[in-house]
């Protein structure tokens, strides 16, 4: 529903999608003996300026300690993705990135870092 809309910029919403995109694949983890879907994953996407869409957020960042918060709030990355609201789900995982105005820009930054499996 394009008239429902939150709070959040571009690499908010990335980070989101690949949670949920991690989530999908977390059965298959914990089939092989991975109790969090997100253990040895880490994302990061941020706006070197300090800003990401509207917001007081850099951008966010998820890893291995996202999904306990997230169990706990009984929070839907699919829900939050629809409404375009990543800011209030990272802001209830903790996974925000305020870094405050950095009086640069060069462009955006996105690293991902695996254990390799």
């Amino acid at each position: 529903d394009a008239s429902v809309r939150g709070s959040g910029g571009r690499n908010q919403q990335l980070v989101l999608a690949a949670l949920e995109e991690s989530l999908r694949d977390s059965q298959l983890k914990i089939a092989h003996g991975q109790s969090n879907p997100l253990a040895g994953l880490a994302i990061l996407s941020a706006g070197t300026d300090g800003e990401d869409g509207p917001t007081d957020a850099a951008g966010a960042v998820i890893d291995a300690e996202v999904v306990e918060p997230m169990r706990a709030a009984n929070l839907d990355p699919i829900d939050y993705l629809q409404r375009n609201d990543a800011y209030h789900f990272f802001g209830a995982t903790g996974g925000l990135l305020k870094t405050g105005p950095t009086d640069t820009n060069v462009c955006d930054v996105r690293v991902v870092v695996t254990d390799g499996t």
